[in-house]
C-alpha cells in the first residue's frame, strides 16, 4: 500500500512538473508571438512607406505603370489618356477608333484602328521607359498630352 502511495505521489509530482512546463511553454509562445507580430507590423509599415515613396512624387500619385500598361493594351481606346486626366485627348482617340471600327467594312477603317493602336503602343513604351520623377514632371505636373 505504501508503494501505491509513493507511486501516486510520484505521478502527482510528474503531473505538477508537466503543468509547470506547459505554463512556461505557453508564456514563451505568447512572447514569441508578440515579438513576431510587432516585427510583422513594422515590416508592413516600412513596405507601405516604400510603396508610397515609389509611386508618389510631389503632390499626386504617380500613375506611370498603370498608364503605360493600359496604353500598350488598350491604347487605341485612349484609356491611358483618361487615367492621366487628359479627357479631350482620350475622347479623340476613342472617337477615331470607333469611327475606324465602323469604317472597317469599307477597308480604310482597319488602317485607322491600326494607327490609333500604334499611337497607344508608342506612348505606353515612352511612359514605361521614363523615370518616375521625369514621368511625373512631364505628364502629370507638366500636362503634356501627346507623346
Amino acid at each position: 500500500m505504501s508503494e501505491d502511495k509513493n507511486l501516486g505521489d510520484d505521478l502527482n509530482d510528474m503531473l505538477d512538473d508537466a503543468k509547470e512546463n506547459t505554463k512556461e511553454f505557453v508564456e514563451d509562445a505568447k512572447e514569441n508571438a508578440r515579438e513576431f507580430s510587432n516585427e510583422a507590423k513594422e515590416t508592413a509599415r516600412e513596405f507601405s512607406e516604400g510603396v508610397k515613396n515609389t509611386f508618389s512624387s510631389g503632390s499626386g500619385d504617380n500613375k506611370k505603370i498603370l498608364a503605360g500598361v493600359l496604353a500598350i493594351i488598350f491604347g487605341a481606346f485612349g484609356v491611358h489618356k483618361f487615367i492621366l486626366g487628359y479627357n479631350k485627348e482620350g475622347g479623340i482617340l476613342l472617337g477615331i477608333t470607333l469611327l475606324g471600327i465602323v469604317l472597317s467594312c469599307v477597308g480604310i477603317g482597319i488602317f485607322v484602328v491600326w494607327i490609333t493602336s500604334l499611337i497607344g503602343l508608342v506612348e505606353g513604351i515612352i511612359y514605361l521607359t521614363k523615370s518616375d520623377a521625369e514621368f511625373y514632371a512631364t505628364y502629370q505636373a507638366g500636362k503634356k498630352p501627346w507623346f
